[in-house]
């Protein structure tokens, strides 16, 4: 067993077992704990005893929270090379997630947010549990989806990902696993016996062993409301503008369209247009690397974004959770301000 303060990297029969152990932090993520699983995933794609990878977070409130963003904060603040190498080193370890060789099992149990959808939902075979709470929320923060989530939420059902990315707000299994981020349910009682299960598993499982092991355990996650309300967030969010989706919602009957729109109404408008403007690029995309040289522009930009330091404060070091939000309607942002996001970061993370 190879083990650092913040990730316990183990061999446990056939399966390479990562754990997220920064429970006190919600598991949030920090450099180190990047590298440490790249390099656990270079290690275990190397190994021909290891069949399959898991991903689990210590502690029973949070798989993984998101990224360190006190770091990103500092660094933008003293103008250091921090932030970009985090983003840089977070962005390619979600594409090798992505494209890794072996089955990469994301135990997605609790809290799953931000990078830590980037850790789980690129994955193979992605678990959750009835007590997932899975969101995208960086509009409230003067931040964008990030980690490649402008790939995945563009190619979610419908409409489905627009208003995951616009709103932030928490979805459960079911929903996750109706939005395709997610493929089973489990109880968490089971997930040692999940882990057990599939470590018992010869060297030369397939994939499909890996499946049937989930399976085996697979409840019925329930009723999803965002399926409930498809039709609803198909008609409202398939503009490309977000004053012409909020007047889409103020069309819809029911409370779901008016939760969404107030959802959409607190945060960052800034955020909301880039995030849009984000996820249509994304869905006209080739590729989540495509994407992922996308994104990493657009977060350098951020760094000279107002709304980013403000939000920071207001929800992780005030917590007051009042951001004064520049400028603080959607019709006073300016188009130009939304264009210097697109600046190509350089050098790009992966080759066109």
């Amino acid at each position: 067993m190879d083990s650092t303060d913040e990730v316990i990297i183990e061999r446990r029969g056939s399966a390479g077992l990562i754990r997220l152990n920064r429970p006190q932090a919600l598991n949030s993520l920090t450099l180190p704990m990047i590298r440490a699983i790249a390099t656990a995933l270079d290690d275990f794609a190397a190994d021909p005893s290891i069949a399959s990878v898991i991903i689990k977070g210590e502690g029973e409130r949070a798989f993984c929270a998101g990224g360190d963003i006190r770091l990103l904060h500092q660094s933008g603040k003293e103008k250091s090379d921090g932030a970009e190498t985090f983003w840089r080193e977070e962005f390619r370890l979600n594409h090798a997630i992505a494209h890794y060789p072996k089955p990469y099992v994301a135990l997605m149990d609790g809290i799953t947010m931000g990078g830590g959808v980037g850790l789980s939902a690129h994955g193979s075979h992605r678990v959750v549990t009835e007590r997932t709470r899975l969101a995208m929320p960086e509009t409230g923060i003067g931040y964008f989806p990030d980690v490649g989530a402008t790939w995945l939420l563009s190619h979610m059902p419908g409409e489905t990902g627009t208003w995951m990315g616009l709103t932030g707000l928490a979805i459960n299994a079911a929903d996750a696993i109706h939005a395709e981020l997610a493929d089973h349910s489990i109880a968490s009682s089971d997930l040692l016996v999940l882990i057990e299960t599939i470590a018992a598993l010869p060297s030369a499982a397939l994939p499909t062993d890996v499946h049937r092991a989930i399976a085996g355990l697979a409840l019925d996650a329930g009723e999803s409301r965002l399926a409930a309300n498809r039709d609803a967030i198909d008609r409202a969010l398939a503009h490309d503008t977000v004053e012409d989706i909020l007047q889409g919602l103020a069309r819809e009957p029911g409370d779901f369209a008016a939760e969404t729109a107030e959802a959409i109404r607190t945060r960052s408008p800034t955020s909301l247009k880039l995030t849009l403007r984000l996820l249509r690029a994304g869905r006209a995309s080739a590729s989540l690397a495509e994407c992922l040289n996308r994104e990493l522009g657009a977060c350098l930009g951020i760094l000279y974004n107002p709304d980013f330091y403000e939000g920071v404060r207001a929800a992780v070091i005030d917590k007051d959770r009042n951001p004064k939000w520049l400028p603080a309607s959607l019709a006073d942002v300016d188009a130009a301000a939304i264009e210097r996001f697109f600046v190509p970061a350089q050098p790009p993370l992966f080759a066109a």
